[in-house]
């Protein structure tokens, strides 16, 4: 997961506070807790831990240079790096872009809305762990993202199992209570399901290019892990060229 944030919104510090404990240690527990008191559970000890059969499986179809938005602690770049891919890693939190380093990957501490290396020519950009809830605003990341790919680059996005369709508010909180005292400052967040991602992706920007699941593992026993694949429409390509 990256730490979620956008151009307009850029929520908490996130040098400091239970995120970037978490990546640090490499241990949770963490979560996202909206304002009605609702959790959700973040998975970082596998985020921290190496590529799993279900990220195999989506890093497996990555074409060309490849962009991890949100890379977290690094996980997926390093692993892209050792097939021999080109791969950068870019998240707001200076722990996560130490902890890939460390791991072996390139990354940069930026926002995906920010001004990035080689925009409108990487091959593949990954959206996994939940990103596509970067900013809390589907249609505009995506397309963001359509910016930063090359003629026809692919999209791979991790969906919600569920067939949801969500924009709220939340904070990072910490600890086994996620007690409210010991959370970040709020902020936009989404979560969608396959559905609700095809009904988001524009047809002028996307052109639908494959969906699978793999089972969640150990780690997350009797979870599916749901991916799409979206390739950059020729109607976006035309229009960039027109």
């Amino acid at each position: 997961m990256s730490t979620p944030t956008a151009a307009r919104d850029t929520g908490p510090d996130w040098g400091a506070g239970p995120y970037a404990d978490a990546l640090r240690t490499g241990r949770g527990p963490l979560y996202l807790r909206r304002a009605d008191g609702w959790l959700l559970p973040l998975e970082v000890e596998r985020w921290c831990a190496g590529a799993d059969t279900a990220d195999l499986s989506a890093l497996r179809r990555c074409e060309g240079p490849v962009l991890d938005i949100g890379c977290g602690p690094g996980r997926l770049v390093a692993a892209l790096a050792d097939r021999g891919h080109r791969a950068l890693g870019i998240d707001v939190s200076a722990a996560a872009v130490a902890r890939t380093t460390a791991a072996g990957g390139t990354a940069l501490r930026r926002s995906v809305f920010d001004s990035l290396p080689d925009e409108g020519s990487w091959g593949t950009a990954l959206l996994l762990d939940g990103n596509i809830g970067i900013g809390g605003d589907v249609r505009a990341l995506l397309t963001r993202t359509a910016e930063l790919l090359a003629p026809h680059g692919l999209l791979i996005v991790e969906t919600s199992p569920a067939d949801i369709d969500e924009r709220v508010r939340v904070q990072v909180a910490g600890g086994h209570t996620a007690d409210p005292a010991h959370t970040d400052e709020p902020f936009p967040w989404a979560r969608v399901g396959t559905r609700a991602l095809l009904r988001h992706a524009a047809p002028e920007l996307w052109a639908p290019a494959g969906q699978w699941t793999v089972p969640g593992g150990t780690q997350l026993p009797g979870v599916e892990r749901c991916f799409v694949a979206l390739r950059r429409s020729r109607a976006a390509v035309s229009r960039s060229r027109g």
